[in-house]
């Protein structure tokens, strides 16, 4: 009520103050492209994405070739994530089916292919996927632009290393650089009920379900590295591992910042990098992520305060929500720590009379504890006492 204007009686003015709640943005959404000529096109229509919440009844509508079904049970043998697919045709050679699963924008405004998945919050699944992948199908022209649809949804790609050789690995891994991206060598060896035999079992599509698994119960400040997957019966490849060896297949392709796999108690991925390299400041997988979600849920949080009167009242309910969420966030062990706060300097009086306001915030996340060293000393000083303890 504007209480500028002329009133003869009594007002009440009813006040909504106090620090705005800010809710963190859904993580554990997974998105995919697959093909599959027998699936059922009225659950999968080409090039629509379509939002799947019970992973293992959307499988038994996958049809039987392609990757579309394998990619699903991967990923609900991990959990049951809110998992948006986008199902393309598949080409008369590989490089027509290359193009088909990087899409485009045809003449009617729609997206097909992988840029169907930014159509995704906005048409049909009303959700972003923030996990990304195209198991099967991800050679180095997918895999490019796989990490640029990431990137526009803020989300991150999971893709395979391709090599025969952890040699080859390493030089098929200098191609990218960016922080969105882990890759992974080799695959994984599961159980196909198509063939009734063992067969190779993509190490992205595990990824996509184990990645989810873990936004759910543990959290995004976790890398998908040493956690126990499901369905996995072995690894398509040799991979020398050994937890105090540096000199091992592993050690080697950890510093090339390729994800591996490993047989310790369980099937497990090993590494956390992404492919910005050890140099940058998005070294690790949950660095990135924390950035992207802290981004998102900052940005997502204050679409109310958009054309509000820009007034010091407002900024400082901003930045007293900021500094409450980051405390939470702190609290549960998502960052180290995070702080927001108003600077005079950028804040100039044109910049404000011209409807703009800039507020700063910073905050370190969760290193991964990769190498963890013990110093191993021998002694002398506990025979110092000998003679006491046998003659109490």
């Amino acid at each position: 009520m504007a209480t500028d204007q002329y009133h003869h009686g009594v007002r009440v003015v009813e006040v909504n103050d106090g620090t705005r709640p800010i809710r963190t943005v859904s993580t554990a959404v997974v998105g995919f492209v697959a093909i599959a000529d027998d699936a059922d096109e009225t659950v999968f229509p080409l090039n629509r994405p379509v939002l799947a919440t019970n992973i293992m009844a959307a499988a038994g509508k996958a049809g039987d070739t392609g990757t579309l079904a394998r990619t699903l049970e991967a990923i609900a043998s991990q959990t049951n994530p809110a998992t948006v697919i986008v199902r393309v045709p598949k080409g008369a050679n590989e490089a027509e089916t290359t193009s088909n699963v990087i899409g485009g924008v045809e003449s009617n405004g729609r997206y097909t292919g992988l840029q169907a998945l930014l159509a995704a919050k906005t048409s049909g699944p009303l959700v972003t996927p923030r996990i990304i992948g195209a198991p099967g199908l991800d050679s180095q022209p997918v895999t490019n632009a796989m990490v640029s649809v990431a990137q526009k949804l803020r989300g991150f790609a999971y893709a395979t290393c391709h090599g025969d050789t952890k040699e080859d690995a390493a030089a098929y891994r200098t191609d990218f650089g960016q922080r969105e991206l882990m890759l992974m060598w080799p695959d994984f060896r599961g159980w196909d009920r198509r063939t009734n035999a063992e067969a190779d079992l993509s190490a992205v599509a595990v990824a996509l379900g184990l990645r989810a698994k873990i936004d759910r119960e543990t959290g995004w400040h976790k890398t998908l590295s040493n956690v126990v997957v499901n369905g996995a019966t072995g690894i398509s490849r040799d991979v020398y591992w050994d937890l105090q060896e540096p000199a091992t297949d592993a050690g080697y392709l950890n510093e090339k910042d390729i994800t591996t796999l490993i047989n310790r108690e369980g099937f497990r991925f090993w590494g956390s990098r992404t492919c910005m390299g050890p140099a940058s400041l998005f070294p690790f997988e949950n660095y990135t992520r924390t950035a992207q979600v802290i981004a998102d849920t900052m940005a997502e949080a204050h679409f109310w305060a958009v054309d509000q009167p820009l007034s010091p009242g407002l900024v400082r309910d901003i930045i007293e929500g900021i500094n409450a969420k980051f405390r939470q966030l702190t609290s549960l062990g998502y960052i180290l720590g995070g702080e927001c706060w108003y600077d005079d300097e950028p804040n100039t009086k044109e910049s404000l009379k011209s409807g703009k306001a800039f507020i700063d915030y910073d905050y370190t996340p969760v290193p991964p504890l990769e190498d963890l060293t013990f110093l191993q000393h021998i002694t002398d000083r506990y025979l110092l006492d000998f003679s006491s303890r046998i003659n109490g």
